[in-house]
């Protein structure tokens, strides 16, 4: 029997429920998903990388079949490097299917082994994504529906600090 792990990669910042639903839902087809924060450019984060890895890390703190890592450059080498062959990556019906195809098409043709499994994110979180809690909570919004109660916590403890 294979053991079948797969990446879930993005900036997570923060990291939200529908993140988190995705999670648990590959875990019933991967045996291990390893967490992968990249690193982006052109973003500016609210949270550090060592503050997101350490975050998510708390999240699922003792479960074995999750890892959390971070990764500088392609996603595709990061997986190659560890033996991984399949990226995990969530679609909501707000016009990602394009860009997402794009880039699994791009992961492909740079790692001819590795495959992109699509999970549709569930209807409760089809509209949240991490920039839009930010914005959210940055003007004094109510984000707690949208984000685990850890990562809450981490936010409203960073307002207050």
């Amino acid at each position: 029997m294979t053991h079948k792990k797969a990446l879930y990669a993005g900036t997570f910042d923060p990291f939200t429920s529908g993140h988190y639903d995705i999670v648990v839902r590959a875990l019933n087809i991967f045996d291990e998903i390893t967490i992968v924060l990249a690193k982006s450019p052109l973003k500016s984060p609210l949270f550090s990388l060592d503050d997101r890895t350490q975050m998510i890390s708390e999240l699922f703190e003792g479960n074995p079949k999750i890892k959390v890592e971070h990764c500088g450059g392609l996603i595709v080498d990061f997986a190659k490097r560890r033996g991984i062959g399949t990226i995990v990556r969530g679609l909501r019906p707000t016009g990602d299917f394009e860009i997402e195809f794009q880039m699994a098409t791009m992961n492909k043709n740079l790692y001819k082994d590795i495959e992109t499994l699509f999970l549709m994110t569930g209807s409760k979180y089809y509209f949240v994504s991490s920039s839009l809690v930010k914005e959210v909570f940055q003007h004094g919004g109510d984000v707690s529906p949208f984000v685990p109660p850890l990562i809450f916590k981490r936010l409203t403890d960073k307002e207050h600090s």
